[in-house]
């Protein structure tokens, strides 16, 4: 029988929303009275990168003949673009947002947040189909009633939660819960595909406590629940190969098994580990997971004397993957470049935990050492 032609890869999707990875439709009201409940909620929620997607109100706008970016060094930007809307341009400039208001009465999000005004039921009848998954009901008032047409489509739509617009604590509590619920879970990736140059012999193979070092990470990272795969070059022929992510992308070192990992699982983020740091113990893997933290690009140790981060023992977020490929973009291929210039979490430790072993004297040295504990 012959197999099913498929015009493109099938590749594993980073989950999305209609315009973000994490997005609520706010509709109902006034544009006015959603954007001011945005921000109020945002000053509540300002840990996170919150982005709103909103239409211009103005008339008579010229085109646009090119994209204009007007930067404040305090980090305010205003742009001006030729680009029109569309999911998949959305979802690339919402990219590193953890979440997104957007003014549902000019989009439609995946999610909603209906506010009820007596002055909109015009508005709210007209927009049924856009409530599709309703998080919670916002009364404008405390004696808002519930419209027939809204009775009639949802005959349940009173047991929804629902707020005043004046309780802005509940409100921000909830939409927190609603970030929350799309925090990624963790997985873990051990670095076993290097050349090795310098040691003379595959350092993953090394043994500091009683087995091959690729394996006492392996364990470190499972110990505290994380599945966990090893990062190969090729995969290997042995029938249980299903904990290896062989390289996807070619002859880029680390660099590319981490974006090999994420195109396996762009869901998830992953726990990088080398293998060639033999003092990282459990203590450390628990510090960094209890310092993730997921509103940022990657969680990162530094020693304390050292000047940049080390990206072989870092926790990268699922928006990590677009980071990586927009610098492999440009021509660079080193994970340290791309946290050295993102948004990342940096957690200071003492240098000697994560000292890197790379030569045979190195290595006598740490096991004369191991020896006298």
């Amino acid at each position: 029988m012959d197999k099913k032609h498929t015009k493109h890869t099938n590749l594993v999707k980073k989950y999305n929303d209609n315009f973000a990875s994490n997005e609520v439709a706010i509709l109902g009201t006034k544009c006015g009275v959603i954007a001011d409940l945005v921000h109020e909620v945002s000053a509540k929620l300002s840990q996170y990168n919150l982005g709103y997607f909103d239409a211009s109100h103005a008339k008579d706008v010229e085109q646009n003949t090119l994209s204009e970016y007007t930067f404040h060094h305090e980090g305010n930007l205003q742009i001006k673009t030729i680009s029109p809307v569309n999911k998949y341009e959305q979802r690339l400039q919402f990219y590193n947002h953890n979440f997104v208001f957007i003014n549902g009465n000019h989009y439609q999000g995946a999610k909603q947040i209906l506010i009820l005004d007596d002055e909109k039921e015009a508005s709210v009848k007209k927009r049924l189909d856009q409530l599709t998954n309703i998080q919670f009901i916002i009364k404008l008032n405390e004696d808002s009633r519930y419209f027939d047409c809204l009775l009639e489509r949802f005959p349940n739509i009173k047991n929804i939660t629902s707020y005043t617009i004046n309780e802005i604590d509940k409100i921000s509590n909830h939409i927190h819960n609603l970030i929350k619920e799309n925090i990624a879970p963790v997985k873990g990736l051990v670095l076993i595909g290097g050349k090795s140059t310098r040691m003379g012999r595959d350092k993953s193979e090394l043994v500091y406590y009683k087995k091959p070092q690729k394996e006492h990470v392996k364990e470190l990272l499972e110990n505290n629940n994380l599945e966990t795969f090893y990062s190969v070059r090729d995969l290997s022929t042995s029938p249980e190969t299903t904990n290896e992510i062989p390289d996807t992308f070619f002859n880029l070192g680390p660099f590319g098994g981490i974006c090999s990992a994420f195109q396996k699982d762009p869901n998830s983020a992953w726990f990088v580990m080398a293998t060639d740091v033999p003092f990282v113990n459990n203590e450390l893997i628990q510090l960094l997971l209890q310092k993730r933290n997921p509103a940022k690009v990657a969680t990162a140790v530094k020693g304390k004397n050292k000047e940049f981060p080390e990206p072989l023992i870092t926790i990268y977020e699922p928006k990590a993957y677009g980071k990586l490929l927009q610098y492999l973009a440009q021509g660079y291929s080193c994970p340290r470049k791309m946290l050295i210039n993102s948004d990342v979490e940096i957690i200071e430790v003492d240098d000697n935990l994560i000292r890197n072993i790379n030569t045979p004297e190195e290595f006598k040295d740490v096991i004369r050492f191991i020896k006298k504990l």
